[in-house]
Parts: structure tokens; sequence; C-alpha cells
């Protein structure tokens, strides 16, 4: 594992104009870089959102680069909600800030709720390596917006979830043809209160049992 690194604000160049992020950079020698998406723009979904930060938390200690950003409109980032589809083309904005940034380093996505659903409708157009997504908004999207990624894939779902249907997720990746690796957390709600450090755990278990990093 390694040092949490000091928080850096940056502006990323967006296509509706500057999505204000922060990036994090905990080694001296950067061989993957993250992407992360938070919650709904219209419901008090930002960068900071407790999820996302313990998603990057958990990547930092891994000694991953990560990048959190605002969507249009949400904060001091310009512009205004796009029902999805700008959201993911400012994903894939930040996604060329850190490829630019972290030219030979595999792309990791991962988002939470609405942000899970960006992060899953980017991550085959952006060529990432591994998508993590956290109880995504599916529904947010059209079927056909959902474009199914070609890397390695894990969801983790509350089964107590009152915002999004664990049920109906499930059996949304159950017809696929490659479903992704799943945790379905016991007694555990959307925002995972009180779960944090489960939430840490199991990204870290799961990632090592896909074969994706060696955390011991």
């Amino acid at each position: 594992m390694t040092r949490l690194p000091k928080a850096e604000r940056v502006v990323v160049p967006g296509p509706a104009g500057g999505l204000e992020s922060i990036l994090e950079v905990p080694a001296a020698r950067v061989e993957k870089i993250a992407v992360l998406c938070h919650p709904h723009p219209l419901y008090h979904g930002t960068m900071n959102n407790k999820v996302v930060h313990t998603l990057a938390r958990t990547f930092q200690r891994m000694g991953v680069a990560c990048l959190r950003f605002n969507f249009r409109g949400v904060g001091a980032s310009a512009g205004s909600y796009d029902e999805g589809q700008g959201e993911t083309r400012d994903a894939l904005a930040a996604t060329e800030f850190m490829r630019d940034r972290f030219p030979k380093a595999k792309l990791w996505m991962a988002g939470f709720s609405f942000g899970g659903a960006v992060a899953l409708r980017a991550a085959r157009p952006a060529s990432a390596d591994l998508l993590v997504t956290v109880a995504p908004a599916l529904q947010e999207m059209e079927p056909v917006q959902l474009t199914i990624p070609d890397c390695p894939w894990l969801l983790i779902h509350g089964d107590r979830d009152a915002t999004v249907s664990c049920r109906g997720n499930l059996e949304w990746v159950g017809n696929l043809d490659h479903p992704p690796e799943l945790y379905i957390a016991r007694g555990v709600d959307h925002f995972f209160h009180g779960k944090l450090n489960l939430l840490r755990d199991v990204v870290i278990e799961k990632l090592e049992k896909m074969g994706v990093v060696q955390c011991g």
C-alpha cells in the first residue's frame, strides 16, 4: 500500500467549459490512473461524495493516480445538466486529461449511482482497462446508451438499496454475455451508511481476485 497523496486542484478542459477537479498522485512513477464519476448532479451529487471519496482513497492505496471531477454545472464546473449525455462527454474529457498527463498508464474508470452509469457508458470509448461501479443507476440511461465494456468490470450493490434497484440491476447484467464480477453487500443501503470500510475491503479483495492488483 502507498502513502496517501496531497490533493491538487486542477481545471480539466471540458466540452462545455472547465471542469473543477481534484488530482491526487500517490507515487513518483504512475502506472495506473483512475477517473471517478459522482452521483446525480440534480440531487446534490459532487466529487466530494463519500462513496466516490472512499473509492479514490482505496485506489490511491494501490498506487493509482486519481482524478475526481465535478460534472458540468456542479460546483465551479461550467455548463449545465445534460441528462447523462453531456456528463459522459465530461468523463471522456477527464480521461483525455489524465492520459495526456500520464500517457503510459493503464486507465481505470469508476463511478457511484448516476456516476456509475456514466462510467459504464464511457468505459468502452475511453478504452478503459478496468471498470468499477457501485450501485450504478442504470435506469438513468436508455438501454441503447449502455455500451458494455470490453474490460474487467466489478459491480458492487447493497441489497437494501431504496434508491437504485439492486434486483433490477442484477436482472439486467444477468442477461449479458459477459456479466461483471458481482458483490452484493447484505444489509447495506444505497449510500453505504456505516459500511464504507466494507466497501474499501470488498474493492481490494475483488480486484486481487480478478488479478488486477496485488496488494499483499
